[in-house]
């Protein structure tokens, strides 16, 4: 069996944050549920069982956190937007994807969300 790589998912991370452009949004922070999916290859991971050939995930989740609880943004893209960013920073993620629901944003909806996900360019090696 070939592995081709290994999927990280971060479900329901529950954060706090100043998000939205009403004056009333401004002045008190909102809940956020934030998912996130990284894709990397793993191969050298599966061989060692060594922590420093693995994705850290614990790290790019603590720098999502820091920057959501210390944010205020007006769009929802703008806030998914950092985060993405965030996810796909490090050089051996292939793909990553970040889902960001405001729950209660509409009055008869459980939630909006907002997904964006971006993919690594190919090597031109």
């Amino acid at each position: 069996m070939v592995l081709s790589h290994a999927i990280i998912r971060v479900t329901n991370l529950r954060l706090r944050t100043y998000i939205g452009f009403n004056p009333e949004e401004q002045q008190k922070q909102q809940d956020v549920i934030i998912n996130m999916e990284i894709h990397y290859p793993a191969n050298k991971s599966f061989e060692t069982d060594n922590v420093d050939d693995a994705l850290n995930y614990k790290t790019i989740t603590k720098r999502v956190i820091q920057h959501v609880e210390k944010g205020r943004f007006q769009l929802l893209e703008k806030l998914v937007s950092d985060l993405l960013a965030i996810v796909g920073e490090h050089p051996s993620v292939m793909l990553a994807r970040v889902t960001v629901d405001k729950p209660h944003a509409l009055r008869f909806a459980d939630s909006v969300s907002l997904t964006l996900e971006s993919r690594a360019k190919p090597s031109t090696e």
